[in-house]
């Protein structure tokens, strides 16, 4: 009964899991969407079912929600977040030099993998990254084995709200306990080779993890428990990335997404049957002829015949409609100076310099979100570990490649105040060399990190002796 239980979905879960659905569906686009445009491109009050499925078959979807939390994640990570570590044991800094360059065992760098949490943040309105260690076949003697033997070595993992189906907090807010699952198709061999859907759940609570796994439509079996990583801190090992709901984009635009869709859909499948006219004829008299390329008509002396053709004046109430849901769109998401329309370009310099001020704020929304998440994973990572370092991530606050000459004019004028502060110092040259040389490997920067302090120190005793 408690399996059942923790294993079932929460409620939460279950009354968010189709717009969820929803969100992805809309950011991926593509040939996603169109598998499931059924689920989205509205049936007309009795519209003939051979239609509503011709309909369905020439659907298509622009998709600006896409671009757009693309453009805020490339835009906020075009530099990468500087992680800095200093004190403590050296194989800790080893270590986290080791974890920045690939810390998920896949070579993810940790900011690709930030940028992977950002996304899913602004898609869901949150996102979880989850801590592990290697499981042990045999139990390490001393923290030396446990090191050489690669047992020490923190993982990460990501996860998005569609995957946490069930959880639980304590009377301070935090996790008492989640359960996460995954779904894959695996090959098996029994009664014969075929493929089979494998679901997983992972469970962890302070201390113990289990783990079930099932086939097919087959009940959970669990497949391994024990204590995880974090059960000295007695803390559940996943962490959430949050953002507020003015700052999660889809949930602002999705709306105004689905319905650029049917109407661009609608005008474009109206347009299409313009193009086919339905010939009318005016006549008193019975009318039986077939009327086509190949044929002929013979009309009475008051006969009339002619083409239905729509005039035109819905067509363009239905552009402007869209024009301007492509505009809100951009608005809501704090871009309208990238909407591209007539207001876009007509406004004065002063206005479109206030416009990407407002972007600039919310990017700076994003940075804060993404650098108190990175703190609060590494420095649990840290304690874990019992590394006893101390860490701190900066950057993410600059959005122009070009800004780092002013970055430069800024520091030049700060040590040019001659503060007495080494400490103020050594900040200003790590900052610096970390953001010029923010695509070079983590111990690369270290190792620069290290020569400034074995320099700064040199310099200090000199004048300490004179």
């Amino acid at each position: 009964m408690e399996q059942e239980f923790k294993l079932s979905p929460h409620p939460d879960y279950k009354r968010m899991a189709p717009t969820y659905r929803m969100y992805k569906h809309l950011y991926l686009g593509g040939e996603v969407l169109r598998r499931n445009a059924a689920e989205y491109l509205y049936r007309r009050l009795r519209e003939p079912g051979e239609v509503y499925e011709e309909r369905l078959s020439r659907v298509f979807y622009e998709n600006y929600m896409g671009s757009i939390i693309d453009w805020y994640a490339s835009t906020l990570f075009r530099r990468e977040p500087i992680v800095t570590y200093e004190n403590g044991r050296e194989r800790g800094k080893e270590f986290f030099g080791e974890l920045l360059d690939d810390c998920d065992r896949k070579g993810t760098a940790f900011g690709d993998f930030l940028r992977q949490q950002l996304t899913s943040a602004l898609i869901y309105g949150r996102s979880y990254a989850l801590v592990d260690f290697p499981k042990p076949l045999t139990k390490p003697a001393n923290r030396a084995e446990e090191d050489a033997s690669g047992l020490s070595r923190a993982y990460l993992s990501h996860f998005t709200p569609e995957q946490l189906v069930n959880w639980a907090y304590d009377e301070v807010g935090r996790y008492e306990w989640v359960v996460l699952r995954q779904e894959r198709m695996v090959a098996r061999n029994e009664p014969k080779p075929h493929w089979e859907t494998e679901t997983r759940w992972h469970y962890y609570g302070k201390r113990e993890y289990q783990i079930y796994r099932s086939y097919g439509a087959g009940a959970p079996v669990l497949i391994d428990e024990g204590l995880h990583g974090f059960a000295a801190l007695e803390q559940a090992p996943l962490f959430e990335l949050r953002v507020s709901d003015g700052l999660w984009l889809m949930n602002k635009a999705a709306l105004l997404q689905l319905e650029h869709f049917n109407k661009s859909n609608a005008q474009a499948w109206a347009l299409a049957m313009g193009l086919f006219a339905m010939p009318v004829i005016y006549s008193d008299r019975e009318w039986q002829q077939v009327v086509g390329e190949s044929y002929y008509l013979k009309l009475g002396a008051d006969d009339k015949f002619g083409w239905t053709e729509p005039e035109g004046r819905v067509y363009e109430i239905a552009a402007e409609n869209l024009k301007r849901l492509k505009e809100e769109i951009y608005r809501v998401c704090y871009l309208l100076n990238q909407a591209g329309g007539p207001q876009t370009f007509g406004q004065s310099g002063l206005s479109k310099q206030r416009d990407f001020t407002v972007t600039q704020e919310v990017l700076r929304g994003y940075g804060d979100a993404v650098k108190d998440f990175s703190k609060r994973v590494l420095r649990a990572i840290n304690e874990a570990r019992n590394d006893e370092l101390s860490l701190n991530v900066t950057g993410l606050d600059e959005f122009d490649i070009g800004d780092f000459s002013n970055e430069i004019d800024d520091a030049q004028k700060l040590m040019n105040f001659a503060i007495p502060s080494d400490t103020l110092r050594r900040q200003i040259y790590k900052r610096l060399t970390h953001k010029y040389l923010c695509d070079v490997r983590q111990d690369i920067k270290d190792r620069i990190s290290s020569e400034i302090n074995e320099r700064l120190d040199e310099e200090s005793r000199q004048n300490q002796n004179e």
